[in-house]
């Protein structure tokens, strides 16, 4: 895998994503951060995750790298070098207490091996990228699928945000959100991470 620095999460950049979690439907692009000890290739093997902080869910998305360090203007495919499918995985008990008392989200979000990736492969291009979508496989069965199109914000909306607030460079990726279907994974699930009808990453979930 490539160097990764900077982990940026977007968070409800999917309008049915943020109504079946009963919450508002952002304005504006809504960021959080993940500590690169969060971040795991799915090579297939064991994810061990917390098995005593109540339910963990899975929410798949599209992961872009940038591959240079970015400047206001720049297009997404010049700033793009390479995207994967990835599961942002959330501690959907721990992250509701938080939300109730106002408190940040880094306890529910940033747990090691939270940030699941897949294989990173070459960016097609974004009209490419738009008329595939990505998949999540539980043991099989079909559970969550998404195109970028369908996102509030897109990806140059995304880059330009990023950049202006927080910084952007060359190693930073962005999970730029996941659509509606998120759903609790247990102990044993078999989880294949999937673009364009390829499997592109596949592990297995152990909870400890």
């Amino acid at each position: 895998m490539k160097e990764i620095k900077n982990i940026y999460c977007v968070g409800r950049n999917y309008a049915a994503h943020a109504k079946e979690l009963n919450n508002q439907v952002p304005t504006s692009p809504f960021l959080f951060s993940k500590p690169t000890h969060a971040l795991v290739e799915a090579e297939g093997q064991e994810i061990r995750l917390p098995g005593n902080r109540g339910s963990i869910h899975f929410e798949t998305e599209l992961v872009v790298r940038v591959g240079k360090r970015y400047e206001m203007g720049m297009g997404v495919e010049e700033a793009i070098d390479s995207m994967a499918i990835g599961l942002d995985l959330t501690l959907r008990d721990v992250q509701t207490e938080l939300k109730k008392k106002g408190h940040p989200w880094l306890l529910a979000k940033g747990f090691p091996e939270s940030a699941v990736v897949s294989e990173f492969i070459d960016f097609p291009g974004l009209e490419k990228v738009e008329k595939a979508d990505f998949i999540l496989m539980k043991n099989g069965e079909k559970v969550q699928q998404g195109n970028i199109k369908n996102m509030l914000f897109d990806l140059q909306t995304i880059l330009d945000f990023t950049a202006q607030n927080f910084g952007l460079g060359e190693g930073d990726i962005i999970f730029t959100g996941t659509p509606e279907g998120v759903g609790q994974v247990s102990d044993g699930d078999q989880l294949s991470l999937i673009w364009d009808n390829k499997v592109l990453g596949e592990c297995l979930i152990k909870l400890t």
